[in-house]
């Protein structure tokens, strides 16, 4: 029996969602391949039949990134860690793996990442194709911690690259560790990895007058630096983290659950419920919620600090700035959502990250802040979104490439300085576009 026959493929009757609920897509049949030869069989045989292909995580992502109508790949038994090597430090872990497992076989290894997202229900290849980050002044994406790539590309070929490859590679590797889904459809990706290691984390309220003030102080004096301004409102909550000699101190069980699960997802549930149902209550609620978290301190291993369960739905549109025009940018924001008639429930998140040699990465040469605007799934979000992105734009930024925006492949050319070098990549590697749909059509080009 060949590979192509052993592979689980069913004609499609349903459509694809993601989990936001704003995407769907009906493709022509799924397939999910349990090897990467398998992998590499499907792509080629979907090529020779004039389809096109995706491969879909968890759909985490808010763009149609995606979405197609040709072939839809389920990575669910693309799983699993192939090899540990303890000396050089490395993981290298299947391609549909989802963060969460990997996150907790790695601290079953006495291991971790370096630095996170703080959310691990994506797949690894999901995360890393988009871009997926946490915050950090000297430790980068999750993408920025790769050491190579196995990559099945349109013509079914399996190429692994990475940076000692050869100049064919090495090109790849610098492209395809955010490839986007446009380059061809990752198999396999190797981690760099460290020790465990412990995480002091303090979360404290603070006004957005004396965040915004001590801005680059906080950013400088932690090695993770993020907060969140509750619009309407001069609140906001910081969190910084920084490593520890220990002893470990999680939260406890009960305290715990209250801050986690009762007032960030189940009271924040239905505060954004009562929001949406009755818009002229947000800024009262909002100043309520703003005053909800508490300060708080606890020490623990990393995933179980960088991550948090984020079960309310939502949209979310996140631009990458200059760290330098973070301030000027947020500050604008804030004062567009006070004269406007918005009613804003969701709080807006701000991170920072280190310049990184990735290609198209959003912190691409450039000391980079973050800035996101959520709003709560099935509420009007584009006065909003469309106000945020004037501001974001003004300032050079980059858009996430997993999250919503309007922006197109002449814009992006202009703020990403190797913009032409990936779409040249593209070009030798799918000329047919095998791996193409509208999304990247429109951020990419023709």
């Amino acid at each position: 029996m060949s590979s192509a026959s052993r592979t689980r493929i069913s004609r499609s009757s349903s459509t694809w969602r993601n989990w936001a609920g704003n995407v769907s897509a009906r493709p022509v049949r799924e397939a999910r391949p349990a090897s990467v030869r398998e992998l590499a069989d499907t792509v080629r045989g979907a090529a020779e039949e004039g389809l096109r292909v995706k491969t879909v995580g968890t759909g985490h992502s808010f763009t149609s990134i995606a979405a197609t109508d040709g072939v839809l790949i389920r990575p669910d038994l693309l799983t699993g860690i192939r090899r540990v090597d303890r000396r050089g430090l490395t993981v290298t872990v299947e391609s549909g793996t989802p963060l969460k497992r990997l996150n907790a076989a790695l601290a079953r290894e006495g291991l971790s990442l370096t630095n996170m997202g703080d959310i691990m229900e994506q797949t690894v290849a999901g995360a890393i194709s988009t871009g997926t980050h946490g915050t950090g002044r000297d430790s980068a994406s999750i993408a920025a911690q790769i050491r190579e790539l196995e990559l099945v590309t349109a013509d079914g070929r399996i190429l692994t690259c990475s940076e000692k490859g050869t100049d064919e590679e090495r090109a790849v590797f610098a492209a395809a560790r955010i490839g986007l889904g446009a380059l061809g459809v990752v198999s396999a990706i190797t981690f760099a990895v460290e020790p465990i290691f412990l995480l002091a984390a303090r979360e404290e309220p603070m006004t957005f007058d004396r965040v915004t003030t001590e801005f680059d102080a906080l950013h400088a004096e932690n090695e993770h630096f993020e907060f969140y301004w509750f619009p309407h409102t001069g609140n906001c909550n910081t969190k910084r983290n920084n490593r520890s000699a220990g002893p470990a101190a999680p939260p406890g069980r009960v305290s715990g659950w209250i801050e986690d699960e009762l007032l960030s997802n189940g009271l924040f549930q239905v505060v954004n419920s009562v929001g949406r149902a009755v818009p002229a209550a947000v800024p009262a609620i909002a100043k309520l919620s703003s005053r909800a978290l508490s300060a708080r301190t606890y020490t623990d291993i990393p995933y179980k600090v960088f991550t948090s369960p984020r079960r309310v739905r939502f949209v979310e549109m996140e631009y990458a700035l200059p760290r330098e025009a973070a301030v000027g940018a947020l500050r604008e924001l804030k004062a567009m959502v006070d004269r406007s008639p918005l009613r804003v429930s969701f709080p807006v998140e701000v991170r920072t990250a280190p310049a990184d040699d990735i290609t198209l990465s959003t912190a691409s040469g450039r000391e980079t802040a973050y800035i996101a605007v959520h709003m709560y799934k099935g509420t009007p979000y584009r006065s909003y979104f469309t106000a945020a992105e004037r501001i974001m734009t003004a300032h050079g930024g980059r858009p996430h490439w997993g999250k919503l925006h309007t922006r197109d492949a002449g814009y992006l050319a202009e703020v990403y300085p190797r913009f032409g070098e990936f779409t040249a990549l593209r070009d030798r590697l799918d000329p047919d576009r095998v791996f193409g749909n509208d999304y990247l059509r429109r951020v990419l080009g023709a």
